[in-house]
């Protein structure tokens, strides 16, 4: 089983750097969005660069909604931000490897390029991170949690 710590007292500077991840990811989106409309919707014919990082309309789509989707339960905190940034960070990742896998390819749908690869790598690490430390629970459960980390070594 996993350990999440409860009441981590980063909990608060954790979800601001998610809120800001997200931010930069919804505003770089719908910069894309404005950048390239009219272009073709997948891939790198239609890409245009916003905020530095290359994307499709596809990928400015898939940027704003993602984007939108961390800045929303980070504002909203509490477990919810835990449990739907802890998936996020990871499809965050996923999509950046799958992305730089099919870079300058036919098959990369999103127009990413190196450095939009290492920019959703980085900020879906800052996700995930502060997902694992955004538990929020009672006292009596954050002091069940440690007596039961320092009983188990």
């Amino acid at each position: 089983m996993a350990h999440y710590p409860i009441n981590h007292q980063l909990r608060q500077p954790y979800r601001a750097l998610a809120a800001a991840s997200g931010l930069f990811v919804a505003i770089t989106g719908v910069i894309g969005i404005i950048a390239t409309a009219g272009n073709e919707f997948f891939g790198h014919a239609g890409a245009e660069r916003a905020l530095g990082q290359l994307l499709s309309p596809a990928g400015a789509w898939v940027s704003t909604l993602v984007g939108l989707l961390v800045l929303a339960v980070a504002v909203r905190g509490g477990n919810l931000h835990h449990r739907v940034n802890l998936v996020l960070g990871w499809v965050m990742l996923a999509v950046a490897m799958v992305m730089l896998a099919m870079l300058r390819t036919d098959a990369d749908v999103l127009g990413f390029s190196v450095a939009t690869v290492v920019v959703w790598t980085v900020l879906g690490l800052v996700v995930l991170t502060a997902a694992l430390y955004g538990q929020v629970g009672s006292e009596e459960q954050q002091h069940a949690e440690q007596e039961s980390t320092l009983s188990s070594t």
